[in-house]
């Protein structure tokens, strides 16, 4: 009689699988992540020798002007974009998602571009269109007689572009993750409901929204921790001016890390965003309800 080989194949075989991942998540993550808690009890520089300090870069952090203008930054940027970032996503996904626009293949296509380019690139690219002098809108706008905007020079106006340039950029690649949802739906959902007369309203709210609700929580994970880390496009477009409107905490790590080599100070600011990124996920987590079950 034959031995199974449930063993084997049911608990083995994956883990051999998953080895090479969780050695590359141990490496590149768990080491660096415990090293930098580490930094953060120390006063740590380049040209200095570490020295232990315990909770003092932390207590630093609380009487740290910048650093509160630069968390301030953060929460209202990872606010707007994430809401603004969803809804965007969730209209280019009900629209596209059933094969009924002519051209539909191509829109998606055209819609899911900005993603697949650095933002860098994208940031160069909106800094010539939104630029004081230079920019392309300003330069239509003093053709017919008017005065220039200060898109980047103004504070409200250029966390309000940031935020703009950063919902096109990555407005597309969340809606291909809607659209898969979407076309996760039974159909027969919506013809049962077609058949008793429910508005559209309706149906998106009663049927769509409830079973899109998975979907919808790992969209707003992933576009909060984006924003939480948004460094090259902000870099490119503002260089966190004017003033500190534009400041957040990641381009302040950078600031205290390689310009003022305070490489321990820096690891403390990365410290609190880490806590902050997982807070803000765990909320998320928390307040999205349990998926309700229409089987």
């Amino acid at each position: 009689m034959k031995k199974p080989k449930g063993n084997f194949n049911q608990i083995l075989a994956p883990l051999l699988f998953l080895t090479p991942n969780m050695l590359i998540f141990l490496v590149f993550i768990i080491v660096p992540a415990v090293q930098g808690l580490r930094m953060s009890f120390m006063d740590w520089g380049v040209f200095k020798t570490p020295r232990f300090i315990g909770l003092d870069n932390f207590r630093e952090l609380l009487s740290d002007y910048v650093f509160r203008i630069t968390v301030r930054n953060t929460l209202v940027y990872s606010a707007l974009t994430v809401v603004l970032l969803l809804t965007a996503a969730m209209i280019l996904a009900m629209m596209l998602h059933k094969n009924s626009v002519p051209g539909e293949r191509v829109f998606r296509a055209i819609f899911y571009i900005p993603a697949l380019l650095s933002m860098i690139t994208v940031g160069i690219s909106w800094r010539f269109i939104l630029g004081d002098e230079m920019g392309i809108i300003n330069y239509f706008i003093r053709l017919g007689g008017g005065t220039g905007v200060r898109w980047l020079t103004d504070s409200v106006l250029a966390m309000f572009s940031v935020i703009v340039v950063s919902v096109w950029a990555s407005a597309g690649y969340y809606m291909v993750i809607l659209i898969a949802g979407l076309q996760a739906v039974p159909r027969e959902l919506y013809e049962a409901a077609h058949i008793d007369g429910a508005s559209p309203v309706k149906v998106f709210l009663r049927i769509t929204l409830p079973l899109l609700r998975s979907t919808i929580l790992v969209v707003m994970v992933l576009s909060t921790i984006s924003t939480f880390k948004a460094y090259e496009l902000i870099s490119v477009m503002t260089k966190g001016g004017p003033g500190y409107a534009t400041k957040f905490i990641v381009q302040q790590v950078y600031q205290a890390a390689f310009v003022e080599d305070r490489l321990g100070y820096a690891t403390s600011m990365s410290m609190v965003l880490m806590l902050m990124t997982g807070l803000f996920t765990l909320i998320q987590f928390k307040t999205s309800g349990r998926e309700q079950d229409y089987e």
